[in-house]
């Protein structure tokens, strides 16, 4: 029953079809006048220079020393993202400083681990030595049979 239901499917045409969606065919961007004379989309609105406030002088004279600007100041348009209070920037060590710096750590690991694999004694204590070796004990050769 199985075997004949396989060997009835055929593929799909629709399926073997690029699906590309209708709307993205039919919809068609034109520019409008003032998206042509005003690409920033801002209204006029004069956008100062992309400038991260964390990095302006905290020792100059602001009006707001928080956040570090002038009264009458025009914000940026990404003030939420270039303000004091949104996340610092890292700028301490490169990418290449920082991977050196893990390299050496785990070579100075690797290297430690080495040494003390090296040092340290395989086992903590000598062996303790039994009279004739537990033979007995432990069922050797020479031990009575269990019935």
């Amino acid at each position: 029953m199985l075997s004949r239901r396989l060997a009835r499917v055929r593929p799909l045409p629709r399926a073997l079809r690029p699906s590309t969606p209708r709307s993205a065919i039919n919809q068609i961007r034109c520019l409008s006048q003032a998206e042509i004379e005003d690409p920033d989309m801002t209204g006029g609105y004069i956008n100062p220079p992309r400038e991260k406030r964390q990095f302006r002088d905290p020792y100059a004279d602001w009006w707001d020393k928080q956040e570090r600007r002038n009264y009458g100041e025009p914000v940026h348009e990404d003030n939420d993202i270039l303000a004091v209070f949104s996340h610092d920037e890292y700028g301490h060590y490169t990418p290449a400083q920082a991977f050196a710096l893990m390299g050496c750590f785990i070579a100075t690991t690797l290297g430690l681990c080495g040494i003390v694999r090296m040092l340290y004694p395989d086992k903590p204590s000598v062996p303790r030595i039994f009279p004739d070796g537990l033979e007995r004990e432990l069922g050797g050769p020479n031990a009575l049979p269990v019935r």
